[in-house]
C-alpha cells in the first residue's frame, strides 16, 4: 500500500485539531501507513460465507426480574455530602 506522506498527516492533525512538527509527521506517516496495511491484510480474508455477527454471546433479551430490595435512606446517602441544601446535595453551578 502507498504510505501517506507529510502533507496528508498533517492534513490529518489539522482535521483532529492537532499540532503537528515534521519531525512528528514523519512519524507518524510511518505508524499510521503500518495501520492502515493491516486494514488491507483484513481486506483480503474470505468472509463471503461468513454471516453477520451482532452479539457475541448470542444472549437475547438478557433482563434480571426487578426485585424489590432495602435501600439506604436520604438521611443515609447525605451523610458524608460536603454541601447540603433543603435535603438535597448542593454542587456549584456549572453554568
Amino acid at each position: 500500500m502507498a504510505r501517506l506522506t507529510k502533507d496528508e498527516i498533517k492534513h490529518i492533525a489539522k482535521l483532529a485539531n492537532l499540532k503537528v512538527d515534521d519531525k512528528q509527521s514523519a512519524l507518524f506517516a510511518e505508524q499510521l501507513s503500518a495501520v492502515l496495511d493491516y486494514f488491507a491484510q483484513l481486506e483480503k480474508a474470505p468472509t463471503d460465507s461468513v454471516l453477520p455477527l451482532f452479539n457475541v454471546n448470542e444472549s437475547k433479551n438478557v433482563f434480571r426480574e426487578d426485585k424489590v430490595s432495602p435501600c439506604l435512606t436520604q438521611k443515609e446517602c447525605l451523610k458524608n455530602a460536603k454541601s447540603i441544601f433543603n435535603g438535597y446535595f448542593k454542587v456549584k453551578s456549572i453554568f
